[in-house]
């Protein structure tokens, strides 16, 4: 570019700027300077029309400007900082072809470089329509963009993928994406099959409706329950609190059935709970006979919780001892059409103890691993043996030494260094140390599993009935010493059994003021703490639906060791419809969501969202 008037290429020294400054306090205190004081090296006393007298800045007229004196220009102000020679312009020439024009200067300095990147944007939104004709390089042509890095617009298909790069004028309503479409509404929250402590439900609508039922609405929603009656609602309810059918239903959801019951010591969780046992009455604990009496009662129980699972009267139920927990599904449920089993966790003296009485079992958690890491060996061992046959190619007429096969060293080694055993007549009685190790390192690996979730173990089909018979003789089912003491293990199911004992969860509703912003909102919570089964929570957010019109979260807490029971472990799928569990007692959406396998792996769900009648959540 050529030097234009009423610029200084040149630096400004400290006594020429300290000048300027008395020029400048004397024109505001409205003193007129001396016509000798305002000459300044490189700038004439008169400037000419259209001159910029600062910069960067708009163009102004010089007879325009009155007042106190004319402003004065940038001193560090340099011709390099009025225009970028980093500006580059892509043109669309009338052939349709792309064209990077490059402005930039070749004999430019470092120091004049950087001045160019931190004034580039500022200078370029200054600029205005006058400026822009004059400098005209592309005014009557169409730019897409400028940017300072030229690595930006050295192909073309970049440009085309990121229109972030693009400017207002280069984006084309073909270009824009549509309007983004709404997300599916999600009706359902997949199966959990874990055990919940508590649940804590929130949402901007009252949840008063769930406290204080009257004696004939809890005496409906019982006898509803035993009678596998159930109430349809509408869609959305606009008073909750005046509908009894809602709150009949709502009570009928809190019960479930349990053995054996002691009013007085909390029979569920059983694992790691010994402080909740501690200073409890436990007159069985010195009784034997007592203790014998419990157990009898308790394998009637179980008994009985296996023949109604069998004939399809109980989707299933739970067994909770001090050691391990075990689901009992019926056919039909969990994407599987046979009995099953999951016991967690287990150890190794357990595995050992089924195998003895014939039990057959699988660790699907661990044979998903195996299969992982087959998938992979596989990958790799393909590598390898082309590797090989490359190898073998290039040493290919390669002659050894007698007795040299390259590669049978260490079994050469191996039997020589058994080779005095033979000898003495003795080395069939001597196992190798090799076999030693080989079973110390499988040993290791199966106690390795115990208490942890890779130790879940699924029983499927008639080896079901072989299990309920070995925990009904095993002797390690109940703690010998201990808190827990001659006490059997709980039995929880949402049906009724031989021998169970009506229970129901505890409700409780608070209304509290959440900061939202700047404001404060009235959140309500309802709380619902005890053993909750997989059936009682989906029947308990198929109730709020309505109640809270589509908008309530909720926090689940698990009973970490059954979390692993969702894992996926049935090898015979079953077919939607095929097994019919109308019978079953539980509410035909329950049974439907149940069927479906599981999708949640070994983790469980900890939030329920619903927002607009549609559910979100996390695991």
């Amino acid at each position: 570019m050529s030097q234009k008037a009423g610029y200084s290429p040149s630096f400004k020294r400290p006594s020429e700027i300290m000048r300027m400054r008395r020029k400048r306090a004397q024109s505001i205190a409205g003193v007129s300077p001396s016509p000798s004081s305002t000459d300044s090296p490189g700038q004439s006393s008169s400037s000419p029309a259209c001159v910029r007298p600062f910069s960067p800045g708009p163009l102004f007229n010089s007879q325009n400007r009155s007042g106190g004196g004319t402003k004065r220009r940038n001193p560090f102000a340099n011709i390099e900082n009025t225009y970028s020679p980093n500006k580059k312009f892509i043109i669309h020439n009338d052939d349709g072809n792309i064209e990077a024009v490059n402005t930039r200067r070749d004999n430019e300095e470092d120091m004049s470089t950087k001045t160019d990147c931190q004034g580039v944007f500022s200078f370029s939104s200054s600029l205005t329509e006058a400026e822009k004709q004059e400098r005209g390089e592309v005014s009557s042509k169409k730019c897409l963009t400028f940017s300072e890095d030229d690595s930006l617009f050295e192909e073309e298909e970049e440009n085309a993928k990121s229109p972030l790069l693009k400017s207002p004028q280069a984006i084309t309503p073909a270009s824009i994406a549509p309007a983004s479409i709404a997300p599916p509404v999600c009706t359902e929250f997949p199966a959990d099959w874990s055990l919940k402590t508590r649940l804590l439900f929130t949402s901007p609508l009252t949840m008063s409706w769930s406290e204080q039922p009257k004696a004939q609405e809890e005496a409906l929603g019982l006898s509803q329950h035993c009678r596998a009656q159930f109430i349809s609602l509408p869609h959305s309810l606009q008073d909750p609190r005046s509908c009894p059918d809602l709150r009949c239903a709502f009570q009928q959801s809190l019960v479930y059935w349990q053995h054996p019951s002691l009013p007085w010591i909390p029979l569920f969780p059983r694992i790691n709970v010994e402080r909740n046992f501690k200073g409890k009455s436990t007159p069985w604990a010195q009784d034997v006979s007592l203790q014998q009496s419990l157990m009898s009662e308790w394998s009637v129980s179980l008994s009985s919780l296996y023949g109604l699972l069998k004939a399809r009267l109980c989707p299933y139920f739970y067994l909770c001892s001090y050691q391990f927990t075990v689901l009992f599904r019926a056919a039909g449920l969990g994407g599987s059409n046979t009995i099953t089993a999951l016991i967690s966790p287990t150890t190794r003296g357990i595995r050992e103890a089924m195998k003895a009485e014939g039990i057959e079992f699988s660790l699907p958690l661990v044979e998903e691993r195996r299969r992982s890491k087959g998938q992979q060996n596989v990958a790799e061992q393909q590598g390898e043996e082309q590797d090989l046959k490359e190898c073998s190619e290039l040493t290919e007429g390669v002659d050894y030494p007698a007795g040299d096969e390259g590669g049978n060293d260490a079994d050469n080694d191996e039997d020589s260094s058994f080779s005095w055993l033979k000898e003495m007549g003795i080395q069939d009685k001597i196992k190798k140390h090799d076999n030693i190790i080989i079973q110390l390192r499988k040993e290791g690996q199966a106690v390795s599993l115990d208490h942890k979730p890779e130790s879940v173990v699924c029983v499927e089909g008639p080896h079901t009935f072989t299990l309920i018979n070995f925990l009904i003789n095993c002797k390690s089912l109940v703690a010998a010493a201990g808190s827990q003491a001659g006490l059997p293990p709980t039995l929880l199911a949402p049906v009724a059994f031989r021998g169970a004992t009506v229970q129901t969860l505890k409700a409780r509703s608070v209304n509290v003021k959440s900061q939202v912003g700047s404001s404060f909102q009235n959140i309500s919570s309802l709380e619902i703490t005890g053993p909750i089964l997989p059936s009682s929570l989906h029947t308990i957010t198929t109730l709020l639906r309505p109640s809270q019109k589509g908008n309530f979260s909720a926090t689940l807490y698990t009973h970490a060791p059954t979390a692993v029971m969702n894992t996926h472990t049935s090898t015979q799928q079953c077919t939607g419809g095929s097994v019919d569990l109308s019978g079953c007692g539980l509410h035909p959406a329950s049974v439907q969501q149940l069927q479906q396998p599981s999708s949640l792996g070994k983790s469980a769900l900890t939030h329920i969202n619903m927002n607009n009648y549609s559910y979100t959540w996390k695991n």
